[in-house]
């Protein structure tokens, strides 16, 4: 089971993230994520609607500023 990282936006969401492809072998992953990338996705408490992201492989390390970040920049191009 792959662990999960949460995460709390600027307007109060909590965030649940997990790496999507965790139990696939690192070359499947550099191929479908790209090199040193992971795929993640993020799916908020009240079950709207979840943001895939594609990070840097230490996304787990990733400030939380930086990953809430991330997934507002997700939202807002989910919205375009």
């Amino acid at each position: 089971m792959t662990e999960q990282r949460d995460v709390t936006t600027r307007d109060g969401i909590a965030w649940a993230c997990i790496e999507a492809l965790a139990d696939m072998p690192e070359a499947a992953k550099d191929k479908l994520a790209g090199k040193d990338r992971r795929a993640v996705v993020c799916t908020p408490s009240g079950g709207a609607h979840a943001v895939r992201l594609t990070l840097a492989q230490d996304w787990r390390g990733m400030a939380e500023a930086d990953l809430a970040a991330a997934i507002e920049e997700g939202l807002a191009r989910d919205a375009r």
